[in-house]
């Protein structure tokens, strides 16, 4: 299969980047959401980010026109999917919203189309059955920041196609990513099984007293080489996304142990997002964490 038309549904920071390295990679991009306002401030981060790449060097203004040519951000469904060889779903990491958000493109996608979820846990098995035709339903995972990021995870789900898997690797590669073939299907995939174990013990730390979030995330760096201790790490990708990630988990495992942290969840409580709000385990300011 041929992928010449991208839709990315959700314009957050993550479905923002995505449908900007799409639109990069040559794909005819929509940005589709259905709030206005989050429309105009992605369309206000990929002008402001193509304008710091012209003035450092690293973008032709030439290559900038055109990817600016080839993204459209949308907040009519049937224009946004109409012609989409391929769907990337960017919405939150919660079930009901990713079965409703597929369930209603899936009345305006050509019948050939292509849907690759961004969840970073949640396994495409669990939503398949909203849409015509399960087989084409997968993961394709991109970490944050996707403009970045060259890993990309891309997971075979018993009900996935060898069509749809290897044109999401075939996808994935031409994004100047690579590709990460997930054989089976599991919660969190690879990467986020192993960050998750990390994440939860650092939390663990934090509601002990053992030791601060900065110390804690200085001797991961400094002990492990790692370049970003996980407490760090959780702000930059959002403590409200990891906050949903084990909440679901709970949900679905009706385990007390798949809660999250005390620690996180006063965050959430607070709107102590991380980097997107100012604050979470650090606070940001123009200096960067305080």
């Amino acid at each position: 299969m041929t992928i010449k038309h991208v839709t990315v549904s959700g314009s957050g920071l993550m479905g923002t980047q995505i449908a900007m390295q799409a639109a990069l990679s040559g794909y005819e991009t929509v940005c589709y959401d259905v709030s206005a306002p989050q429309l105009e401030k992605a369309r206000g981060f990929m002008e402001d980010w193509f304008c710091r790449r012209v003035e450092k060097g690293r973008l032709t203004e030439s290559l900038a026109g055109e990817a600016r040519g080839r993204l459209s951000f949308s907040s009519d469904l049937a224009s946004a999917a109409g012609k989409a060889d391929l769907v990337v779903d960017a919405v939150p990491d919660v079930l009901e919203i990713k079965r409703s958000s597929l369930r209603a493109l899936d009345q305006h996608t050509p019948a050939h189309c292509i849907y690759a979820s961004n969840s970073s846990y949640i396994v495409s098995s669990r939503f398949c059955d909203v849409v015509r035709d399960p087989s084409k339903v997968l993961n394709i995972h991109f970490f944050n920041p996707a403009l970045v990021m060259k890993i990309v995870e891309v997971v075979r789900g018993p009900h996935v196609s060898p069509e749809s898997f290897e044109t999401a690797l075939r996808f994935v590669e031409s994004l100047g990513k690579t590709p990460i073939p997930i054989e089976k299907e599991i919660y969190g995939f690879c990467v986020n099984r192993m960050f998750s174990a990390l994440t939860r013990e650092a939390c663990y730390l934090v509601d002990a007293g053992v030791a601060s979030p900065r110390d804690i995330d200085t001797a991961v760096k400094g002990a492990l080489g790692h370049a970003m201790g996980p407490l760090e790490t959780l702000d930059m990708t959002g403590l409200d996304l990891e906050y949903h990630v084990y909440m679901e988990r709970f949900r679905t495992s009706g385990d007390a142990a798949d809660l999250p942290a005390a620690c996180l969840t006063e965050h959430y409580a607070r709107g102590e997002y991380g980097r997107k709000t100012g604050k979470g385990f650090y606070e940001y300011g123009k200096g960067g964490a305080e």
